[in-house]
């Protein structure tokens, strides 16, 4: 059993609220060096001799198409088995919104007959030589994932504050296996960035902002994941290829803007960002997916220095190395389906989810040119090989016929959610616990409100079943509990009794109010925000709590989240205050900790510590421990035990001047615009009108504008166009927006709305960019199609504006209804996030 705790010292800041942290063992691996270099680490996978006389004999049979196709890996929404049979593919994956048959709360049975299908297609084809099968990969970040049914782990973040290695070993075991029985190869998983701006979208992928969790994590994952090198456990049954990512620096980009610029100079990237990757090779993982980042205004796609000199001639790393989702068009000189640079740089295999067959047939003719030498090709290539060797994959058979496989009754077994619970109540970090609230009786007669109360997608976040973990409810957890099923269950069995109410409304006064409330689920760069405040538009939890407080009911707060962020007026309303980030699907472990047993004894205390530091202030990022002028309001390593003092003084609820509001997406919503932005009426002709609150009415001679309900009072506008002529409601950004990520990672403009009167004449929604130019899309036939006084919702891809002539790095108006006719329609919200509808669906006459 590795030891759990180290005593590192007092922290640097004595205005914050401090404690004596911890540290943890450090892999040997991890020595640095003065002059830049990456340290010469030994994996304890070692070179067969016989293996690589095995793949020397496959590659030398191979033909220039098949070491080709080797190095491609297409997305299974694009690519079918008949085009690996035909192609000879060396992998595919499933992105975060793919899934057989496109069906992505299917039964998990459909996932290995999809599985079989590839292999045998692989199998089937005509080779040169030996055959070489084909391998699937796919994000299993905090379990499996994308599977319904599977265990959902707390996301990186929280197992950071466990402290716990041998639970980060325990937790890659689980995973392997549950993607064993669905017949998957390959999981591109840990993620080992040291997060250094929180605004960053992903920081709950990373474990911590320090690089001594990541360095103390990396070789456990990846062991849990591919087994202990040197014994018959590796690469054996139940086991998986692991890939440590992003190498490198994709937790330290300015403004913490995902796929940016880390300006680190190379000790720096090397010493914090690149921590977590000598222990992970010294382990001996398999793959490592290269960054969608940039370091020092160079693409890690296209980046010689990196992908080659200090992964494989400094680290002496032999396996193979991915990119990420179309990434390689980003370098410089390259597009999604031609980048010769990435290869000679050092990647081994594209990731070309939908970009595959312009790719294949241009690296085709780049390698018969020598513009990617034979040399250079045949070194990827036999790094893919190798890795298949090692993981078995010349003798393991399809992926039905292997052990585990289509035992699905072991997907969310209960052995397997213990494990999870587990680290849901390591995970759980207290910061308040005023006049020790808590813990609770669990004989209480308990309320437990909040929209996150009984919300399995919100509490396990992003990466969820979707890529952004929206669109599903409870229904497609079946092996899971909510925070609300977990408290239930605990509060039974104790004699109380335990009440939902999502608004806190109640007609018997309850002894103690629960609330669960926190951010909505999102991934990636739809989570990049300006700041760290919570949700400054929409004020419903911080009213609730108020609400209770006033009417003399203790508040123990339960706050969601993939970072920490700025709640001191969710703090100052609530007498116990728990961090509980993203805890997965093992609600239940929150009610191990927060409620005593049936006897009155204490069932399991805190031991949750941050793993990032807690912000005092909005604007406070970044904040990193070790800072000069280090200055949070729980430092890094704070945690609450009950035995503690967690009285806390009441906080500054002051908002810094110029602290932009609102999460990146939102355009209209939660009764309001983004901090800066503005809702204008205009007519052919030039008149214009500006519209300030929600209240009342403003009018141009053809359209009028009024508030309207929906979720609350006067929380939509209503906007009635008389047909006198053309007019148009505009909402103009702060200042020109880029949207180009969103507009690459297929998002959507999403728009719920209700039609009151129907159109008599074309409807027309666009965007204003540039220096004015505007492009519209029709939406005339989406509207009349609209069921009547009932509200909806209309998604169109962002793709479509920016084929039509949207500059989507210079986005003034990201939204723009107009017609000339007579209509009335609500809006109530209007946001750019991801939706399940075809790329390719740009409007409707």
């Amino acid at each position: 059993m590795v030891h759990r705790l180290f005593i590192l010292g007092a922290l640097l800041a004595s205005t914050a609220c401090t404690q004596t942290t911890t540290s943890l063992p450090t892999s040997s691996a991890a020595a640095v060096q003065d002059d830049g270099r990456w340290p010469a680490v030994t994996s304890r996978v070692r070179p067969d001799a016989a293996q690589e006389r095995r793949v020397d004999a496959i590659l030398a049979k191979m033909s220039d198409e098949e070491k080709v196709a080797q190095i491609i890996q297409p997305d299974i929404s694009s690519v079918t088995p008949e085009d690996v049979r035909k192609y000879k593919f060396g992998s595919v994956l499933n992105g975060g919104n793919s899934a057989p048959g496109g069906n992505e709360t299917g039964p998990a049975s459909d996932w290995l007959k999809l599985a079989d299908r590839f292999w045998e297609a692989s199998m089937s084809a005509k080779w040169s030589g030996e055959k070489i099968p084909v391998i699937w990969g796919s994000d299993a970040v905090h379990g499996h994932s994308n599977i319904v049914g599977a265990t959902l782990f707390p996301h990186n973040i929280g197992l950071g504050a466990t402290r716990n290695p041998e639970l980060i070993r325990r937790i890659g075991e689980v995973t392997a296996l549950e993607m064993a029985i669905t017949g998957l190869d390959w999981d591109f998983s840990p993620t080992l960035a040291v997060v250094r701006d929180d605004r960053w979208g992903r920081t709950y992928e990373g474990f911590s902002e320090d690089p001594e969790i990541v360095r103390a994590y990396a070789g456990q994952m990846v062991e849990g994941l591919q087994g202990r090198p040197g014994t018959s456990d590796f690469m054996g049954a139940g086991k998986v290829i692991a890939t440590a990512k992003h190498f490198v620096g994709d937790g330290g980009t300015l403004g913490g803007k995902d796929q940016g610029d880390n300006p680190s100079p190379p000790q720096q990237l090397r010493d914090i960002h690149g921590a977590g990757y000598p222990p992970a090779i010294e382990a001996g993982v398999q793959a490592i997916m290269a960054s969608f980042s940039s370091v020092r205004a160079e693409k890690v796609h296209g980046d010689r220095d990196l992908l080659t000199g200090a992964l494989r001639q400094q680290m002496g790393f032999d396996g193979l190395v991915v990119g990420d989702w179309n990434a390689h068009g980003q370098v410089d000189g390259c597009s999604n389906t031609s980048c010769p640079q990435s290869i000679n740089a050092g990647l081994d295999m594209f990731m070309a989810p939908d970009s595959w067959k312009d790719l294949y047939t241009n690296t085709l003719a780049q390698v018969r040119s020598g513009v990617i030498p034979m040399e250079r090709l045949n070194e990827a290539v036999r790094r893919i090989l190798r890795v298949k060797a090692r993981a078995g994959m010349f003798e393991k058979g399809k992926p039905s016929a292997r052990p585990y496989a289509g035992q699905f009754n072991l997907l969310g077994s209960s052995a397997h959610r213990a494990v999870a619970r587990q680290a849901v109540r390591e995970s759980l970090v207290l910061l308040k616990n005023q006049g020790k609230v808590l813990p609770l009786a669990g004989s209480a007669n308990v309320l437990v409100a909040g929209d996150g109360a009984d919300n399995i997608a919100k509490q396990s976040g992003g990466w969820t079943l979707t890529w952004q973990g929206t669109g599903v409810t409870n229904k497609d957890f079946p092996n899971a509990q909510s925070i609300f099923g977990g408290i239930q269950e605990a509060v039974r069995a104790a004699g109380g009794t335990a009440t939902l109410s999502t608004d806190g409304r109640f007609t018997t006064k309850p002894d103690v109010a629960v609330v669960v409330f926190g951010e909505e689920p999102y991934a990636e760069f739809v989570g990049d925000r300006a700041s760290l405040e919570f949700s400054p538009a929409d004020k419903r939890d911080l009213e609730l709590m108020r609400r209770l407080k006033a009417a003399g009911v203790p508040v123990v707060s339960v706050f969601l989240s993939g970072r920490p962020m700025w709640v001191n007026p969710e703090i100052n309303a609530s007498d116990a205050f728990v961090a509980a980030f993203l805890p997965g699907s093992e609600g239940g472990g929150v009610a191990d900790v927060l409620f005593r047993g049936a006897g009155g004894a204490v069932r399991n205390d805190f031991k949750g510590k941050l793993s990032y530091s807690w912000p005092k202030r909005a604007d406070q990022t970044p904040l990193n421990r070790g800072d000069a002028n280090y200055d949070p309001l729980f430092a890094y390593g704070y945690g609450l035990s009950y035995a503690d003092n967690g009285n806390l003084r009441r906080l500054s609820e002051d908002r810094p001047a110029g602290v932009s509001a609102g999460a990146d997406g939102v355009v209209f919503g939660r009764s309001g615009l983004p901090s800066g932005w503005s809702l204008g009426l205009m007519e052919e002709g030039g008149t214009v009108a500006a519209v300030t609150g929600n209240a009342g009415r403003t009018a141009t001679g053809r359209l009028i504008v009024s508030g309207v309900d929906r979720r609350a009072q006067e929380d939509a506008r209503r906007f009635v166009w008389n047909g006198a002529g053309g007019a148009a409601a505009q909402i103009s950004a702060a200042q020109p927006l880029d949207i180009s990520r969103e507009a690459n990672g297929e998002l959507s403009l999403v728009v719920e709305y209700r039609v009151d009167q129907a159109p008599s004449a074309p409807v027309l929604l666009g965007m204003v960019s540039g220096a004015g130019s505007r492009v519209t899309l029709p939406i005339t036939g989406a509207l009349r199609a609209a069921p009547a006084g009932q509200w909806t919702s209309m998604a169109i891809p962002l793709r479509c504006f920016r084929t039509a002539g949207v500059d989507m790095q210079r986005v003034i108006a990201p939204f723009a209804i107009s017609t000339a006719g007579r209509l009335s329609l609500s809006v109530s919200d209007v946001r750019i996030a991801s939706a399940a509808v075809p790329q390719n669906q740009c409007g409707q006459p």
